[in-house]
């Protein structure tokens, strides 16, 4: 998904899972900024900024509430446009 075309980012916000080097060298040369805690491995852990990366989980938070309707969870909806509605009208729930 990061290599697909879109708006150019300013921040990555992401978990344990891109921590690599090739992930985070083609960000670097994007000029994006990561926030991405490093695994326990890591030789050097970098400093992250914990309210930024905090952020990650409110987004987390509000998809798995959206997902509580089993209409969007299974998308149900043949069309683009009527799953969009419902995507809306559950958002608007939240």
């Amino acid at each position: 998904m990061i290599d697909q075309p879109g708006p150019d980012p300013c921040v990555l916000l992401a978990d344990k899972g891109y921590d690599a080097d090739f992930i985070l060298a083609d960000l670097e040369a994007r000029d994006v900024a990561t926030v991405i805690p490093a695994r326990r491995n890591r030789k050097v852990q970098p400093v992250i900024d914990g309210h930024i990366y905090g952020l990650r989980n409110h987004v987390e938070r509000c998809f798995s509430k959206l997902k509580h309707n089993r209409r969007l969870a299974t998308r149900y909806d043949k069309t683009a446009d009527s799953f969009l509605g419902f995507v809306l009208v559950a958002s608007i729930r939240l």
